[in-house]
């Protein structure tokens, strides 16, 4: 077991070298923190009103796998992110 020794230091000064060196951490974590956003899954029918495409269309991107498609009890939802995120730029 090691023992520290503060000479010159009060307790008082002490707690407030700690506290300010916890305050200098807490500053530069909110500065780069971003919290996780929780997954928006939509509906076949919230696609396509999104994209302004027909259901069919959202059918046939899911088989040609340029849309992914999940599934719980019978029924299929898509992740936002993932849907927006499978919109590419085109360069013209």
């Amino acid at each position: 077991m090691k023992t520290v020794q503060f000479i010159q230091t009060t307790p008082d000064l002490l707690q407030d070298k700690i506290l300010q060196g916890v305050k200098t951490q807490l500053d530069d974590l909110k500065k780069t923190f971003q919290p996780k956003e929780p997954n928006e899954y939509l509906t076949r029918n919230e696609v396509a009103e999104m994209l302004k495409i027909d259901l069919s269309t959202v059918h046939n991107w899911t088989k040609s796998s340029k849309l992914r498609s999940y599934g719980i009890g019978g029924r299929v939802y898509y992740k936002r992110a993932e849907v927006e995120e499978s919109i590419v730029e085109l360069n013209n």
